[in-house]
């Protein structure tokens, strides 16, 4: 990644953005999921049941469901809103199978026009959620179930 979204940046925030973050029990810290995007609501549907589930485990304020394209919202608009509400730090969780040219290229463009809009964020970009050694593991143990005869 690039140093421009590694970089952390200064806290710039009003009085009026930081009293809107401690009413919502913010602690600065936002988790973005980020996923592809569909027109199909059928596609978006998981993403949007998982995004409700963390919201309830972790707070609303803490979670949001970050679409690539469309759908909505993008990158933009979430990083729009962490600003109002007084977030300083976003943590992108690409939920993408792997690491090819969204990650590589698309990712980090999206990234750098939020970070450019907005210089007081800092947005951490994680690994594809498919480079995960649990989700591999969870993934080959479905397919060997799947493989299994149950005749």
């Amino acid at each position: 990644m690039t140093d421009a979204i590694e970089r952390a940046r200064p806290n710039r925030r009003s009085g009026r953005a930081a009293r809107r973050a401690s009413e919502a029990g913010n602690s600065e810290f936002r988790l973005l999921l980020f996923v592809h995007g569909s027109k199909d609501p059928r596609w978006r549907a998981p993403f949007e049941k998982m995004t409700a589930q963390l919201q309830e485990q972790l707070g609303v304020e803490r979670v949001r469901l970050v679409y690539m394209e469309f759908a909505g919202p993008d990158l933009l608009a979430v990083a729009n809103e962490a600003v109002r509400d007084g977030v300083t730090r976003l943590r992108l969780l690409p939920l993408f199978l792997a690491g090819g040219a969204h990650v590589a290229n698309d990712i980090p463009e999206q990234v750098n026009a939020a970070q450019s809009r907005h210089p007081e964020l800092r947005i951490e970009v994680l690994p594809p959620i498919g480079e995960d050694p649990r989700f591999v593991t969870l993934l080959r143990d479905i397919a060997a179930e799947s493989a299994r005869d149950s005749s």
